[in-house]
């Protein structure tokens, strides 16, 4: 029986050739934003080159950096792109909470869903405490978390801190490319054991069943960071 022939691996400039074209499909400024980041750092290699009578040593210099500004760049707007991508979409807040790092639990189902309305309550546990995301307008987003805050603490106690955030475009709402940026500056206020605690006893409480989207990681439009670097 002949084996099969192993996927062919990517090189880091397919990863990078690849993450273009995606973040190009949505983004078509991507190209102007990168080329002028390189030429950015360019000039200003010619200027300094001007300055000190070694245009060499300074082209030579920014050149590399050049190209690694026009990279930052499209990792920016890549990300950007992945965002507007699965804006509007049942679980966009999930998937933005999934970029976090930093010891974070976070339920793969809304804890709470409307079926009339579909906005949802995602839930995740770290340092900070239980932070409780909703996708919806205003007003019926402050009920369901207010809801879903009394049904919580019921189970964590007092000395558990529950933060509440609205994902969405509305004023007092956290943007959804905010979203992740806004978790992680959460400040710790229990140990690692507490924090495991809290997840066993969270997870008593389940969550509401319901199809989301699943896979939709913004992080994953991110060109490879070892690929940038040519390894």
């Amino acid at each position: 029986m002949a084996r099969e022939p192993k996927p062919k691996k990517q090189r880091w400039y397919h990863q990078i050739w690849n993450a273009y074209k995606m973040t190009r499909a949505t983004d078509p400024a991507v190209t102007w934003w990168m080329l002028g980041a390189f030429a950015a750092v360019v000039l200003l290699g010619v200027i300094l080159g001007l300055v000190t009578h070694n245009m060499v040593f300074w082209l030579g210099t920014t050149i590399p950096f050049g190209f690694l500004a026009a990279m930052f760049m499209l990792t920016r707007r890549a990300e950007r792109a992945a965002y507007t991508r699965i804006a509007g979409q049942p679980g966009a807040a999930r998937a933005a909470m999934g970029t976090v790092r930093g010891g974070w639990t976070f339920e793969d189902d809304p804890v709470a869903v409307s079926p009339r309305t579909q906005d949802m309550v995602f839930r995740g546990i770290g340092r900070p405490g239980v932070v409780l995301v909703s996708e919806g307008p205003p007003g019926r987003a402050a009920a369901m978390l207010a809801k879903e805050e009394k049904r919580t603490a019921r189970v964590v106690g007092p000395e558990v801190p529950v933060t509440l955030i609205q994902c969405g475009d509305a004023e007092g709402q956290v943007p959804l490319t905010k979203l992740g940026r806004s978790i992680s500056k959460l400040k710790h206020k229990l140990t690692k054991a507490e924090t495991e605690a809290v997840v066993k006893r969270m997870r008593a409480l389940g969550g509401a069943k319901i199809g989301i989207p699943k896979g939709v990681d913004p992080m994953k439009a991110r060109p490879d960071r070892k690929a940038m670097r040519g390894r």
